[in-house]
């Protein structure tokens, strides 16, 4: 019991680290992308863009590991591919507004 108390902080570290590439990588594909379809919402783009990179990112950590991939660890990569998506499309814009406001600023 002391052992799974004792790397609980590893995975945490892991999994934050693993969500902070994954809102990199959705911001950037999603920008790639919005330019070939224009006609996509971009919400629905970067949505569509997190949930694949998720489950990509749970396959290949589950393959590297060799863990089997169970019904809830793919839950839990859904889950993450909605809070990456959510960070991608709110967080870039913010983070741009933020910058706009300290460039104005002189």
């Amino acid at each position: 019991m002391e052992n799974i108390i004792q790397s609980i902080p590893a995975v945490v570290s892991y999994v934050l680290i693993i969500v902070a590439v994954l809102v990199v990588l959705t911001n950037v594909v999603t920008e790639v992308v919005k330019k070939i379809f224009t006609s996509v919402p971009s919400n629905i783009l970067a949505l569509a863009v997190a949930m694949v990179l998720a489950l990509v990112a749970l396959f290949a950590f589950c393959q590297l590991m060799a863990v089997a991939v169970t019904w809830y660890l793919v839950v839990a990569a859904v889950v993450v591919g909605f809070l990456t998506a959510y960070a991608a499309m709110f967080g870039y814009d913010k983070l741009r507004q933020l910058l706009e406001q300290f460039t104005q600023v002189k």
